[in-house]
């Protein structure tokens, strides 16, 4: 059993800042053999970024604050509030923006090492190597 805490994240290779103001503690890695990365994820109010993630899924919960998803590819929008999931089940490209400060809960498959930062086109390079598994395990 591991507990871990926040706290002990904090100015740690598990605390990655993004240039946008944006803060990842990532909680569970691949290293920590869970199969699937969990973070909790605070994005600073005003910012509307492209996220694209080609080659991870996403679920993420909002446990405060408030944005808005564009699903691009559906030229859908969606409020994000506190006790919303969204689900990027397909790779969806997609945009949010903090309307608020929003602190969001994310689960990732497959799991991140922990250095990972969004490439120009907003996805993650994966490094991991649980990686093939994890494609042959969702056929893709």
């Amino acid at each position: 059993m591991k507990i871990i805490k926040i706290e002990d994240i904090k100015g740690t290779e598990r605390e990655v800042h993004f240039n946008c103001g944006m803060i990842s503690n990532r909680i569970l890695l691949e290293s920590d053999g869970m199969g699937f990365t969990l973070t909790k994820t605070e994005i600073p109010a005003g910012d509307w970024r492209r996220w694209y993630y080609k080659k991870h899924l996403e679920s993420c919960y909002c446990v405060s604050g408030k944005g808005v998803i564009n699903d691009i590819w559906a030229g859908a929008y969606h409020n994000i509030e506190p006790g919303t999931t969204y689900v990027l089940d397909k790779h969806d490209d997609h945009r949010f923006k903090a309307e608020t400060d929003v602190v969001l809960i994310c689960v990732f498959n497959p799991p991140l090492t922990g250095q990972e930062v969004h490439q120009k086109d907003g996805s993650y390079k994966v490094e991991s190597s649980y990686r093939k598994n994890a494609i042959w395990r969702l056929g893709r």
